[in-house]
């Protein structure tokens, strides 16, 4: 990436937040889940999602109560919570995603709909999750590879002054995404 490289701050990532075993043990689980297609300005996405505790549109951007998180979860929710250094409970959403090779994620923030801190693990492939934002005339940029069982959190400037993107992915992933909900 071209620009000033610039760690975000309030950006965390933690390797290994979960064993081999743990996370054949996850795979297994995410295997069953019913994902959906994302569709947004007409375009359907390669990426699939399955969302818990509430859905979001991505046409209407309104979110509504949805299934609870599986019991299955539980732990991996607790566990990036404790990273986040946040109440399990406030993770309010969880988003979990199937990326088949070559599903992109393009430059965005996550939804205004969701609160200050963001939390996920990565399962099955590695992924590079790239940042950007524009301070005057200069491009800010940073990347970091998410490796299997590794977890991440963006809160601060990282969740509410940065853009993030995952570029193609070479081999299947998964993430596990969660979510505080804005205070209305």
């Amino acid at each position: 990436m071209r620009g000033v490289q610039e760690r975000p701050a309030g950006l965390t990532y933690q390797p290994e937040l979960v064993s081999p075993d743990e996370e054949r043990s996850l795979l297994a689980v995410l295997a069953a889940i019913d994902f959906t297609e994302i569709r947004m300005h007409g375009q359907v996405a390669r990426r699939t999602v399955r969302h818990y505790g509430f859905d979001y549109d991505y046409g209407s951007f309104q979110l509504t109560e949805a299934e609870a998180l599986p019991v299955e979860l539980h732990e991996v929710r607790r566990r990036c919570a404790d990273l986040a250094g946040v109440a399990e409970t406030s993770f309010a959403q969880a988003l979990v995603t199937r990326y088949p090779p070559g599903a992109v994620i393009g430059w965005h923030r996550d939804a205004p709909a969701f609160g200050p801190t963001v939390a996920g693990l990565s399962l099955a492939a590695a992924c590079l999750l790239r940042f950007r934002r524009d301070v005057a005339d200069e491009r800010r940029v940073y990347e970091v590879e998410l490796a299997p069982r590794s977890a991440y959190v963006l809160a601060g400037a990282a969740r509410s002054s940065w853009q993030h993107s995952i570029p193609p992915v070479a081999e299947l992933r998964y993430s596990l995404t969660f979510r505080q909900l804005r205070r209305r």
